[in-house]
Order: C-alpha cells, then structure tokens, then sequence
C-alpha cells in the first residue's frame, strides 16, 4: 500500500477514534438507540493504546509527505492536522459528560423555615433517621449526581433529565466508599463511572453495566418526587439545598422542566399517553414492573390495583405535580378508596373516614393513622421500558 494511502488512512483513523469514543455515550442522532455499550467501554478504556497505533500508521509516511511532498498536498496534510486537533479539543474538552454538568463547589442546605426556593418547584426527597432533605430537582438535574451525607449516613442522589429519573443510592461498592463521575449515557440515561474499577453504572437502575464490576447493583434508598409545598407538610423540618451561584445560568435553562414544557426536545413532555416520552408512575414491586399513564392517574385522580400481592393506592394533588403510592393494606384490612365531597380529600368506603393523598386519613374512625409508602417513580415512558423491558401497563 502508497505511503499516501496509509497516511490518509492513519489520519482519520484517529480523527473517527476521537469522535466514536463520545459519540456512543452523548446523544448525538442515533447514537442511544443502538446496543453499543461494550464496544464505547473498549473505546474509552483503550484510547491511548488505539491513539499510539495512529501515530505508528502515520509517522513516517507524514515526515516523507512533509519532506518531498508538494506545496498543496503539504498544506492538506497540514489542514488535515489542525481537524485532528481541532476535533480532539471537541471531544475531549467540551463534549464530554463531567465537561458540560460540573458538581457543585457549594453545597449548602438550609431549614424549611429560612428556606426562599418557590414552594411549587419539584424535589426529590430523602428522610433517613427522621431527618429530612430536599433536592429541587433543576439542582440535581444540571449536576446529574451529588454525594452528600445525611444523619451520618452517605448518599447518591441523581437525577437523569433525559429520562425524568431521580434515584437515591448507598455509594458503597464491596463495603468501600466509592466516588463516582458523570461519565455519559447509554439508551439517553446517565451513566456514572466509579473512581477505583473505572466500571460503568446505570443511574435508573444503580446497576454496573460495564466493567470489572459489571451486574453489581448499588444499594437504592427510599426517595419521593413532588412538590416542596408537598414535602414539607409531611416534614416540616426539612432542610433544603440551595443553588450554588456559580450555576445559576445551568439551572435556569432547565426552566419548564416541572411542567414538561422545557423547549429541548430531550426533556419535553409528549402530553399524549403511551408516547416515547409521556410521563408515566412506575413502580417496581417484589421483582414485579408495573407502569400507569400519567393522563389517566390525573384525569381519575386516584388509581387501585394490587402488584404481586400488594394492594396499591396511586394519588395525585390537585396541584398536579405531587404523587403518591400508598399500600391501601392497613392493619391487616384493605381499604377502597372514592373522591370526597371535599376537593382535595378522599373516602373509604369500609369506615367511610376522610384521608389526605398523602395517606394520612384526618377524621373518622380511622383518625390519624397513615397509609405506607410504596417506592414509585415518574419518568418518561422511553426511560421506563427501556429498564424494565416486562413491565406491566395498567389498564383501566
């Protein structure tokens, strides 16, 4: 083969190297759809080495080509040079996940009473111990991930926009406290890769899907979505995380994205049900997937059903925004549930006592006692049977 030929050849290859080894973790067009998790893992783990083969290919056909080549064909291989650089700034500087969403530099967090964020915003909650957080989610949702500690305890809190994913995890990996990195996405989720094995864990399911540390779950800790108002009528002494002013144009651009009304096309609500990216609750239960539209849970305003042998309540706010689900199973008796007289109120039909969505019945016999929480999500549909491709879609 010409030296020219293996010059050309040795110049794209590591310009296609560059842009491949992004490409398959960032949702350029076609890139997420595809099956490629294994063969972006081998890309990013063996760049350098793939990077040096380049260079062998190319070094002494591009010294002979400088040397006796002529003026035009110098110039091209020069043009061609400064891309090759040009597109390694890209894709190494500026396209990379941990390049574009930075952890926050500072985390402050402040009590309920002394906290100024708009009380309709949506959070994702933690309470461990009796002590209570709230992450507003435009927080959480430009940083990806944030490791914070809460009644001496440490914990993961993500957020994938693309998917409308919140998830709380135990950080610890083999009884070690790992440290993780926003590294991409695979099938439009966030991936995050742990500092010690370098491996690959899936932010919707904590699963290491890549990696010495592969089919490894991280441990999931209880969290709720919904507005703050909502929260903190449930814990009034929550704490709240305050934006940090470094971000404040990040976060602002995630404006709408409560409502589904953001402009990106990625983080858009499809109002129609069952589309690829309408809102579904999806709740995972005794290895059981079950996923209800969003339109019909806020059209009836309350959904029963029962999921491998739990019976479930699924309750909305009149603001929309805040969901719950209930075990309707209390004291070993399973409770039917109507709409009240009241707005905002529920009946049921064995004592006929009054309860809030939120579980807790505020007269009747059955005063003070409250419903349990069930682990339930809203994300998009596309997000919901990619990860739990048996699922089970409610029908009414």
């Amino acid at each position: 083969m010409k030296k020219s030929v293996w010059l050309i050849f040795g110049l794209f290859f590591l310009i296609a190297i560059e842009i491949l080894k992004v490409y398959f973790i960032m949702p350029f067009p076609g890139s997420q759809q595809s099956q490629s998790i294994s063969f972006a893992y081998f890309l990013h783990n063996n760049i350098w080495w793939l990077r040096i083969a380049g260079i062998v290919i190319i070094v002494g056909p591009l010294l002979n080509a400088l040397s006796k080549g002529r003026v035009w064909q110098k110039t091209l291989l020069v043009l061609i040079i400064l891309l090759y650089g040009f597109v390694y700034y890209l894709f190494n500087f500026r396209f990379l996940a941990d390049k574009m969403f930075k952890q926050p530099q500072h985390k402050l967090f402040v009590p309920a009473p002394s906290d100024t964020t708009r009380k309709d915003k949506l959070i994702l909650g933690v309470i461990i111990n009796n002590r209570a957080r709230a992450y507003p989610i435009d927080i959480i949702g430009y940083h990806h991930h944030i490791k914070d500690t809460l009644s001496q305890q440490t914990i993961l809190v993500t957020y994938c926009t693309v998917c409308r994913t919140g998830r709380v995890f135990s950080p610890f990996v083999n009884g070690k406290e790992e440290t993780f990195r926003l590294v991409g996405m695979d099938h439009f989720n966030a991936m995050l890769e742990d500092a010690t094995t370098k491996s690959w864990w899936q932010q919707a399911t904590g699963q290491a899907i890549s990696g010495k540390l592969k089919g490894q779950q991280l441990m999931e800790l209880p969290s709720a979505q919904m507005s703050l108002r909502d929260w903190l009528i449930l814990y009034p002494q929550s704490e709240v995380m305050q934006p940090d002013t470094l971000f404040s144009k990040q976060y602002a651009e995630l404006k709408g994205y409560d409502e589904g009304t953001i402009e990106g096309k990625l983080e858009h609500r499809d109002s129609a049900s069952w589309q690829f990216k309408s809102w579904v609750v999806g709740i995972s239960y005794n290895k059981q997937d079950k996923a209800y539209d969003w339109n019909t849970l806020v059209k009836q305003k309350l959904i029963e059903d029962s999921i491998q042998g739990a019976s479930l309540l699924i309750t909305i706010e009149d603001n929309y925004k805040t969901f719950y689900a209930l075990n309707r199973k209390l004291n070993n008796r399973n409770f039917n549930f109507i709409q009240s007289g009241t707005v905002g109120q529920l009946e049921d039909l064995q004592t006929h006592s009054i309860w809030k969505p939120n579980g807790t019945c505020l007269s009747g016999p059955m005063a003070g006692q409250r419903l349990q929480p069930v682990q339930a999500y809203q994300e998009f549909w596309h997000s919901w049977k990619q990860f739990h491709p048996n699922t089970i879609v409610y029908k009414n």
